[in-house]
């Protein structure tokens, strides 16, 4: 490799261009092939703090989520872009935040867990959903009669919430910080996610232990436009 690919500029602009034209977040050991697994990652690590920088005052920002890093849209501008595509959004049922909540926090947890925190059933189809996006995984079993599967949340969910661990969820006693990281304009599954109805349905669910009265009021916490059949009978609409 030539003196010229350990010059800092010509390194900030070769993982630029990778980052621009990757569909995926990139990691360290990504970069490094960049330039034949020459380059150190105290170099990298310089170069990266180098495009974040030379991000401020533009329309886009680079940030370091679960999977490595990405460029994304500052959120302030997201309503301009939302104007090329003017497809309202879906909502997702209070069923579908709220089951994604449990898992968040509670992970992991089979689907009793989250049956005996809901207070109702939840179908089959809620969890594949759930699945098919990417957000939560079979992570094992519960070693007792019946073998339960144990669902986690994924890789994937971190990216879409701009998080690199787990670790940064914010405290069920906190969850202010969990709206303010979820900024607006923020995406899962390439759809919209609304943080504030994220934290309510984790308040509601995961804070406070369901009462006797949980199923009776199920179709009250229906996001309103959304279509309040039974989700145990048809399941979520997110499509």
């Amino acid at each position: 490799m030539d003196s010229q690919s350990f010059d800092l500029e010509h390194v900030k602009h070769v993982i630029e261009a990778a980052l621009l034209t990757s569909s995926e977040p990139l990691q360290l050991a990504d970069l490094k092939k960049l330039f034949g697994d020459e380059l150190g990652e105290e170099v990298l690590s310089e170069a990266l703090a180098g495009v974040a920088q030379g991000c401020e005052g533009r329309s886009i920002e680079l940030v370091n989520v679960a999977s490595g890093w990405r460029f994304r849209t500052r959120p302030e501008y997201q309503r301009f872009l939302d104007r090329m595509n003017p497809q309202k959004p879906p909502r997702y049922s209070r069923a579908v935040l709220e089951t994604l909540a449990i898992i968040a926090y509670k992970q992991p947890v089979t689907r009793g867990d989250i049956e005996d925190i809901r207070g109702v059933v939840v179908s089959t189809n809620l969890i594949k959903a759930l699945e098919a996006r990417g957000w939560i995984d079979v992570v094992g079993q519960r070693e007792v009669p019946g073998r339960p599967e144990l669902f986690a949340t994924t890789r994937q969910f971190l990216d879409d919430l701009n998080l690199t661990a787990l670790t940064d969820l914010p405290p069920l006693d906190d969850l202010g910080q969990l709206i303010e990281t979820v900024a607006p304009g923020a995406q899962i599954g390439g759809e919209p996610v609304d943080g504030a109805e994220l934290a309510a349905a984790a308040v509601d669910v995961v804070a406070v232990e369901p009462g006797p009265d949980s199923e009776a009021i199920e179709d009250d916490v229906t996001i309103p436009g959304e279509d309040t059949a039974d989700e145990t009978a048809a399941g979520p609409t997110l499509n």
